[in-house]
């Protein structure tokens, strides 16, 4: 089974070079995108100087926001199984294996990474876990799911997925636009728990509270449209 990795980066350069190395420690990686959505900082410099075959770079010439750099990675990735992998590291490689577990069920399509199956995690904005719930919430009460945690940055698909997809945002909206597509189309989710090691907005947290507007009105929006 081949496993790529999909990296969406904005001005990461702080964490850029750790994240290539805990990917790369995994050792069950056979290729890794990342897709340098604009940034502005030493980011690209930082990624010229990683030789590796094994990366994949690819650029915007201008911030167009996570989900397009999302769209990219998948539009490029050559792997059977395709993992999505924030730069910041608020996701832990380690967890490869328990996410990729579940794919040796040949029925198994999709998988979440979830990090609130055993409870909120230490550290994580209060507001930040009132707002993932609700958008939980809603999800469940829209599609009949039975998630928890739809906003997770840890979403696993095997490649027969992605011409269902047809993803067309732009924003952090990705998140439930993906969601919403899939359980409209009745695949299930397998979700699996996974740790995370929130940041603060000090440190360079990108999403904000009127991004929970934008998912809450795009989960309506994909809920009822013509796919």
């Amino acid at each position: 089974m081949k496993v790529s990795v999909i990296i969406p980066l904005y001005n990461e350069e702080s964490s850029l070079l750790s994240t290539y190395q805990a990917v790369k420690a995994s050792h069950l990686v056979s290729e890794m995108l990342f897709i340098n959505d604009g940034s502005t900082d030493h980011s690209a410099a930082i990624l010229s100087a990683i030789q590796d075959p094994m990366v994949r770079i690819h650029t915007h010439a201008h911030n167009r926001g996570k989900g397009a750099a999302i769209r990219t990675g998948l539009q490029h990735a050559s792997g059977d199984v395709l993992i999505i992998q924030d730069a910041d590291l608020e996701y832990d490689p380690c967890d490869y294996p328990t996410l990729l577990q579940p794919f040796q069920d040949e029925k198994v399509l999709v998988v979440y990474g979830s990090r609130f199956v055993n409870g909120a995690p230490a550290g994580i904005l209060f507001w930040n876990k009132l707002a993932n719930r609700f958008l939980t919430c809603t999800t469940n009460l829209l599609f009949g799911s039975h998630l928890t945690d739809m906003e997770t940055g840890y979403k696993v698909f095997h490649k027969e997925v992605l011409p269902l997809l047809s993803l067309t945002t732009e924003g952090f909206e990705i998140e439930p636009e993906i969601t919403a597509r899939l359980l409209r189309q009745r695949i299930p989710i397998h979700e699996v728990p996974v740790c995370f090691h929130p940041r603060a907005y000090y440190q360079g947290k990108k999403i904000r509270p009127r991004d929970a507007l934008i998912a809450l009105w795009t989960l309506f929006k994909f809920r009822w449209i013509k796919l």
